[in-house]
């Protein structure tokens, strides 16, 4: 039986993984993402029955979940050296003159485009990822194994001939599309946007847990193998060879013969560049052939082999007109310059967000300043820098507001935290009809007849000041709302109308039937997406449970962290909350995880009845979710019907005792997890 086992997590692994290599490396996918999704599961169920027989190439550690407190420091085999960089065709055409000088034969040249990401350094031994590393100073770096296998361009096991012992080299990229999409994210949940891509990026490989890497969708592309391989004599091949192994390679590659080709490369790069998914700032030259590489070295910095060629960044300046501060859901107030229109990369500028108090200052911002404005290869538009010359001699410094500009309650900053934000959050128009908006929303309790400008008439009226208040809502309270509009420069009166009414009650009507995850999530509890709503909601599958879930116990759930368990408990703490739920669950909203929800795994613990007493490495409540997953079946006292008694740390004395007189038999939480892996 565990021969067959075996050899089935080893095809559902191979198989994976090629599918895996088709779809993020060759783009080209064979199957749908619903068939890949069902074999991934598959495996998953096999990998939790038979922990032990998990490869060490399991496409399920794609989705992380390992913790790093701390990354180690390691040091290169090669050093991770820096390209010398210019801004001037006169100094490649020097570069390629000295090139020309230093070897003996004919010169032919390699032209990459210049990813504008976190380089990284891959090792594989017999073909397994075995260490990745970041750049660091260029000898040693950080150890982020956990986190770069996750990324799924990253191929963990390798195909072909390859080597016994590999490293190769690459960056880590985040293209506009999962960028923006991020930020959208992050705004939800009340965090400050990243930036620009790179920024995103580099904070994901740092994150101490492996889950959340995995949701940022992070991509990666190899463009340099270490070492010297049998077979392998340039620069150009050594990039196909990776790509026959399984790596995702440079797509925009070319061999030049002459400067001038190189210049024409530049040039069309230089234009096309804004049509990329991704950011590049700049093309790399080098030397193709690499017995010519060897006879040109290195300085202690950089190979005099390869230099890049750097875009300057289209650079607009200025005038700031004002400064709004907008306040968000979760309180955040975030400035927001309004400048004199700019024609910038096609598009007209004539708003930009600041971020933050910390951004202001850095750049000592004063009014009417005349503004740096920057779009290069991204697509939102950042503010760089200051022209001083043009200041006004009586300008006033700009400085970050000190009370609320919607309820003019006094704003706080957390320490360590860089956002600031107003605490009256039941008070606070914007952050109510933020609240309510989010509550509304498709991947909330999806309300479709709802929306923002029906959501601003029931507020101005007086009808709606909290989610729960959106169940109150009646035939004869909405019929004839009014409200007036300008359209155009005319005034114009909406109103809801019968089968407005009837839409709008039947979507809360609806709504009811939503999923007590998505519940979760329609909370808007501050730093709680989607995914970590899924997962509470299994950990704590009762919303009283999770109400009375205590830091220590939240921790233990994955993607859980320090600042969204002190975001959990202090949402739970206040008073209004809990009266906002209670209301929710006389309403009819799903409180509690359904039977149906319940994720079903095996059937090794079918109808065995288990009390749970004491003190266990995971929650308790987490502990009968797993007794249910398994197919058991919780119950609260010991009696001739109990299979088993489950007990951890501390557990009652009393229950120890009928169990014992009862000849009920006592397992440990290890003999429970051998009994459900069949061990």
């Amino acid at each position: 039986m565990k021969t067959l086992i075996k050899e089935k997590i080893e095809q559902l692994t191979q198989k994976i993984n090629e599918h895996n290599y088709q779809y993020y490396v060759l783009d080209a996918p064979l199957i749908s993402d619903y068939d890949f999704d069902i074999l991934l599961k598959e495996l998953e169920k096999l990998e939790e029955e038979y922990p032990y027989l998990k490869l060490h190439n399991s496409p399920t550690q794609r989705v992380g979940g390992e913790i790093t407190k701390q990354f180690q420091t390691v040091k290169h085999q090669y050093p991770m050296l820096s390209l010398g960089n210019t801004y001037s065709r006169i100094e490649l055409q020097e570069f390629n003159n000295r090139v020309k000088n230093a070897v003996t034969q004919d010169v032919e040249y390699v032209c990459e485009l210049k990813y504008d990401g976190v380089a990284i350094s891959l090792i594989y031994e017999q073909g397994i990822l075995t260490q990745a590393v970041t750049r660091g100073d260029g000898i040693q770096g950080d150890d982020v194994t956990g986190n770069v296998k996750t990324i799924k361009s990253i191929p963990l096991q390798l195909f072909g001939d390859f080597p016994l012992y590999l490293e190769v080299r690459g960056e880590v990229i985040l293209t506009h599309k999962q960028f923006d999409q991020l930020n959208r994210e992050r705004e939800k949940i009340g965090e400050l946007p990243f930036a620009n891509p790179r920024n995103a990026a580099s904070g994901s490989l740092k994150l101490q847990n492996s889950s959340e890497v995995a949701k940022r969708n992070l991509d990666c592309i190899i463009y340099f193998l270490t070492g010297s391989y049998q077979g392998i004599e340039n620069h150009y091949d050594s990039i196909q060879k990776l790509h026959a192994w399984g790596f995702k390679t440079p797509t925009v590659i070319e061999t030049c013969r002459s400067i001038k080709e190189v210049f024409q490369f530049i040039e069309h790069w230089e234009v096309e560049r804004e049509k990329l998914p991704f950011d590049i700032d700049g093309i790399v030259l080098k030397v193709n052939n690499f017995t010519q590489q060897q006879q040109l070295g290195a300085t202690a910095k950089s190979p005099r082999w390869a230099i890049s060629f750097k875009f300057k960044t289209e650079r607009v300046l200025t005038q700031l007109l004002s400064i709004d501060f907008q306040v968000g859901r979760t309180g955040i107030v975030t400035p927001v310059a309004n400048l004199k229109p700019v024609q910038l990369s096609g598009t007209t500028v004539k708003r930009v967000s600041i971020h933050n108090n910390d951004f202001i200052q850095s750049l000592d911002i004063h009014e009417y300043d005349y503004l740096y404005v920057e779009k290069g290869g991204e697509i939102i538009p950042k503010i760089v820098g200051v022209e001083v010359g043009k200041r006004e001699i009586f300008a006033r410094k700009i400085n970050f507001i000190t009370e609320c500009p919607e309820c003019q309650t006094k704003l706080i900053q957390k320490e360590g935290e860089a956002g600031i934000f107003c605490p009256n959050e039941w008070a606070c128009p914007p952050q109510i009809k933020g609240k309510l908006q989010h509550f509304i929303s498709r991947k909330a309790m999806n309300i479709e007849s709802l929306g923002e400008g029906k959501i601003e008439m029931l507020y101005e009226h007086g009808l709606v000041k909290d989610i729960a208040e959106l169940y109150e809502l009646s035939y004869d309270k909405l019929l004839g709302l009014q409200r007036k509009i300008e359209v155009d420069g005319t005034e114009r009166t909406i109103s809801f109308r019968e089968k407005t009414v009837q839409n709008i009650l039947h979507g809360i009507e609806k709504s009811k039937t939503v999923p007590y995850p998505r519940v979760i999530y329609a909370l808007g509890i501050r730093y709680v997406g989607e995914t970590t709503a899924q997962k509470l909601a299994y950990a704590f599958p009762v919303m009283d449970w999770l109400a009375n879930a205590t830091t220590e116990e939240l921790l233990k759930v994955d993607d859980v962290g320090n600042k969204v368990a002190e975001s959990i408990v202090q949402f739970f703490n206040m008073p209004e909350n809990l009266s906002i739920i209670i209301e929710l669950e006389l309403s009819g909203v799903q409180v509690r995880m359904n039977e149906d929800d319940i994720l079903t795994l095996s059937d090794a613990l079918a109808e065995k009845k288990i009390v749970v007493s004491g003190v266990f490495s995971i929650p308790r409540d987490e502990m009968k979710l797993i007794i249910e997953q398994h197919g058991g079946i919780n119950v609260t006292s010991i009696s001739k019907a109990t299979d088993y008694l489950l007990a951890g740390e501390n557990m009652g004395a009393e229950k120890r005792k009928k169990a014992e007189k009862l000849n009920i038999p006592i397992i440990s939480e290890d003999e429970l997890y051998k009994m459900i892996n069949n061990l």
